[in-house]
């Protein structure tokens, strides 16, 4: 298996990729966002990640910026979300999905990225280092269905705010029922 960085040339494979992996209620809104966030022109960069194998694309993350509301003491500050991720159903688990978040989370980490967000199943995230309280002075900028799947995992401890700054999203992930 290989990692490497989507581009546009990648769209159509992405959207199989999540299609294939989400059920039929959330698949054409997940394939659809996933292939939006290839385009997003936004600064940051969207980072967005393909796994390889078997010489196709079985695997695809993004991790979007998204920004606060106030300028914590001027200081600047760099937070992205991940969403979405997929495997096709013939390639889960073989831990491709976890080398996907960790090369994401390192490739961060590495540009200075303050802290990373997610919305997901605790459980499955809190084995990278996601957590509730990381996320709990953050607020998501939609009503969650399910808000313990809040987390966040700080990459750099000083990124940590006041209760209550409000995150704001990418056009792709601005829409209430992706939340």
């Amino acid at each position: 298996m290989r990692i490497r960085v989507a581009t546009s040339l990648d769209t159509e494979d992405v959207r199989k990729v999540h299609f294939s992996a989400f059920s039929e209620g959330e698949r054409q809104k997940v394939s659809t966002l996933a292939a939006n966030l290839l385009d997003e022109k936004a600064h940051p960069d969207t980072l967005s990640l393909i796994a390889e194998a078997d010489g196709a694309v079985v695997g695809h993350i993004a991790f979007s910026p998204v920004t606060i509301d106030s300028k914590r003491d001027n200081k600047r500050w760099t937070g992205y979300i991940l969403a979405p991720l997929g495997v096709k159903p013939e390639y889960q688990k073989r831990q491709i999905g976890s080398k996907l978040i960790e090369s994401g989370i390192e490739r961060l980490s590495k540009r200075g990225v303050d802290i990373v967000f997610v919305y997901g199943d605790p459980k499955y995230y809190g084995r990278f280092g996601f957590n509730p309280d990381a996320a709990s002075s953050y607020a998501p900028p939609y009503e969650l269905q399910y808000p313990f799947g809040w987390q966040a995992i700080a990459l750099n401890q000083d990124a940590l705010t006041g209760p209550d700054t409000k995150i704001s999203c990418v056009a792709p992930l601005n829409e209430p029922e992706l939340w």
